[in-house]
C-alpha cells in the first residue's frame, strides 16, 4: 500500500517530467541536423556495430551510444528470458485487440499526446502504415533474441527514441505551447506509452480472459524495464514498478494530469477503429466488415466502459455476450495450455510465426529508420 507522502513525492516528479524531454537524444538530433548526413552515418554504424568501431565520433552521438551500449547491472538474462516467454504466450489477434483497444484508445484521451499523433498527420491520414510500424517494433523487441545488443528488437527501440526527439524538435520549433501542454513527448509521455504496452495490454487480455501469473506479470514488467531504459525513460518513472498494483498506481496518477479527451482524440480512434475492423476482418477473425465492427465496438465497451468510450465517439454494441464467450473460451484454452507443455510450446511457435510474419509485412524504411537515414 503507497503512503500519502509517497504518492505526493509521485505526483510532484510527474508534474516535474512534464516538462522533461529527452537530452541526450534531443542532442544527438541537435548534432544530426548541424553536421548532416555524416553524423547519421556515425550513429547508424554505431548503433549496429558498438562505439568501439568508431573513430572520432561527434560528441553527442557518442554520448548516446555510451549509454544504450552499456547493458545496467540490474539487467537479468533469465528474467528477461522469462519475461520474453510470457508476452509471446499469447495469441497475436488477441494481443492486437488488447493493444488497440486497451491501449491506444485510451491513450488518445490524453489532449496532449494526441495533438502531438495528430500534428504529425500520420495516424489519421495514413493509419495503418502508421500503426503497422509500430506493430514492427514491439514485434521486434518481443521476438527471441529482440532486445540482445544489435538485435532487431535493440535497434528499433533507439531508433524510435531518435524519432520522438525529433517529433519534440519539430514541434517546438512550430510554437508547441510548452507552459500549457508540457514538453512534447515529454517523460510523463514516455511512461504512459510504456504503460500503455504493459499495464494497460495486460489489463484488457485479463477482460479477454487470459491472465498472467504473479511471477509472469513480474518479468514482463522487467523486461520492459529494459526498454525503458532504452527509450530514455527516467528510471524515477518505472524502476518503481515491479508488479500489475504498482503499475495500476502510476497510471491513476498519470491519468490524474492528462485531460479531456478532445477532437483530435476522437479522429484518431476513429481512424484506428477503422483500420483495426478491416485488418480484423480480413485476417485473423474473418467475419464481415458489419458484424467486425459490432465486436470491435463491443470488446472496446466491455475494456474501456461505457463512459471512455462515449467520450471517444466509439459505437453502442449488442454483442456484449459474445465477448463473455470468447473470454471463457480463451480461460479453457489458457488452462489447457499450462496443463500441457507441449500445447504451451506449440502456442509459443505458432504466435513466433505469427510475428515474424507480420513483421515481414512491413514494406521499405520505417518512419523512426528514415529519421536516422545518411
Amino acid at each position: 500500500m503507497t503512503t500519502q507522502a509517497a504518492a505526493d513525492d509521485r505526483m510532484a516528479l510527474i508534474e516535474r517530467s512534464l516538462k522533461a524531454g529527452d537530452p541526450l537524444a534531443d542532442a544527438v538530433i541537435a548534432e544530426m541536423d548541424e553536421l548532416g548526413p555524416s553524423a547519421r552515418r556515425f550513429f547508424n554504424e554505431g548503433l549496429k556495430n558498438g562505439l568501439s568501431s568508431l573513430d572520432d565520433a561527434p560528441q553527442a552521438i557518442a554520448a548516446l551510444l555510451r549509454e544504450v551500449q552499456a547493458v545496467p547491472d540490474w539487467v537479468d538474462a533469465e528474467k528477461l528470458a522469462a519475461g520474453e516467454t510470457a508476452y509471446l504466450s499469447v495469441d497475436v489477434q488477441w494481443t492486437q485487440i488488447a493493444l488497440a483497444l486497451g491501449s491506444l484508445l485510451p491513450e488518445y484521451s490524453a489532449p496532449r499526446i494526441a495533438g502531438v499523433l495528430a500534428g504529425t498527420g500520420r495516424l489519421v491520414t495514413i493509419t495503418q502504415r502508421r500503426l503497422q510500424e509500430t506493430g514492427k517494433w514491439l514485434n521486434s523487441v518481443a521476438l527471441p533474441g529482440g532486445m540482445l545488443l544489435g538485435g532487431p528488437g535493440y535497434l528499433d527501440t533507439v531508433q524510435v527514441r531518435l524519432m520522438h526527439a525529433r517529433v519534440r524538435a519539430t514541434q517546438q520549433k512550430h510554437g508547441w505551447d510548452v507552459e500549457t501542454l508540457g514538453t512534447p513527448i515529454n517523460q510523463v509521455d514516455l511512461v504512459r506509452t510504456w504503460l500503455d504496452f504493459t499495464y494497460s495490454p495486460l489489463n484488457a487480455l485479463k477482460t479477454l480472459g487470459i491472465t498472467f501469473t504473479d511471477g509472469e506479470l513480474a518479468s514482463i514488467y522487467q523486461y520492459w524495464h529494459y526498454v525503458a531504459y532504452l527509450l530514455g525513460v527516467d528510471p524515477a518513472l518505472y524502476r518503481s514498478i515491479n508488479d500489475h498494483e504498482q503499475a495500476g498506481e502510476w497510471y491513476a496518477a498519470i491519468e490524474a494530469v492528462n485531460g479531456e479527451p478532445d477532437e483530435n482524440s476522437i479522429a484518431l480512434t476513429s481512424a484506428t477503429l477503422e483500420v483495426l475492423i478491416a485488418m480484423l476482418s480480413q485476417m485473423t477473425l474473418k467475419t464481415p466488415v458489419p458484424l467486425t465492427a459490432q465486436l470491435v465496438a463491443a470488446f472496446a465497451r466491455r475494456i474501456l466502459g461505457d463512459e471512455l468510450c462515449d467520450r471517444l465517439g466509439v459505437g453502442h454494441s449488442e454483442l456484449g455476450p459474445l465477448v463473455d464467450l470468447f473470454a471463457r473460451n480463451n480461460q479453457q484454452t489458457r488452462r489447457w495450455q499450462r496443463s500441457s507443455p507441449e500445447a504451451w510450446q506449440q502456442a509459443l511457435n505458432e504466435t513466433i510465426e505469427a510475428r515474424r510474419f507480420l513483421v515481414s509485412l512491413t514494406e521499405g524504411a520505417t518512419v523512426y529508420e528514415q529519421n536516422v537515414a545518411a
